[in-house]
């Protein structure tokens, strides 16, 4: 008889994962869409002091989404895995988290820019919908393959 966890195990402990890294995700993703269209919108403060730089905008309050994605993916979604080195894990997570951000930035761009559109709708749809889509699945994938890529003996979900 083996030790090892079974097929199922590995199945529910997959689609745990999965299911913290998207809540996580929702919360820092609320954090940039709020910071997004204040920043270049007006949302909440009745003036857009980055109106006229939204990749900037996106930029900048993605840093403060990825500190808060770091937080609950460390403390929750990825509590039972370790990264290989702590610091190194840290670089890792924001080198990697700021290479998939490239994803939306991209979005962003071709819309604002190759297409002209310049609405708050149309930022959001292109950035916070098209692009995060996109870059949720590569995040999950090269965070739990390169940063929390150690699972800890013993531990399930």
């Amino acid at each position: 008889m083996s030790t090892s966890p079974g097929l199922s195990t590995r199945a529910r402990e997959l689609a745990g994962e999965v299911v913290r890294f998207l809540l996580v995700g929702g919360v820092a993703t609320l954090v940039s869409f709020v910071g997004f269209n204040a920043l270049v919108h007006g949302l909440f403060i009745g003036r857009a002091p980055l109106g006229s730089q939204p990749l900037l905008a996106f930029v900048l309050v993605n840093l403060v989404a990825g500190c808060v994605a770091y937080a609950g993916m460390r403390l929750w979604t990825f509590r039972h895995r370790e990264a290989s080195d702590s610091v190194e894990g840290v670089i890792r997570f924001f080198g990697l988290g700021a290479l998939t951000m490239a994803i939306p930035v991209i979005c962003l761009g071709i819309s604002r820019y190759g297409l002209g559109l310049t609405s708050p709708l149309a930022d959001n749809l292109s950035a916070n919908v098209i692009g995060l889509t996109l870059g949720a699945g590569t995040r999950f994938w090269v965070f739990r393959r390169y940063v929390f890529d150690q699972v800890h003996a013993g531990a399930h979900g």
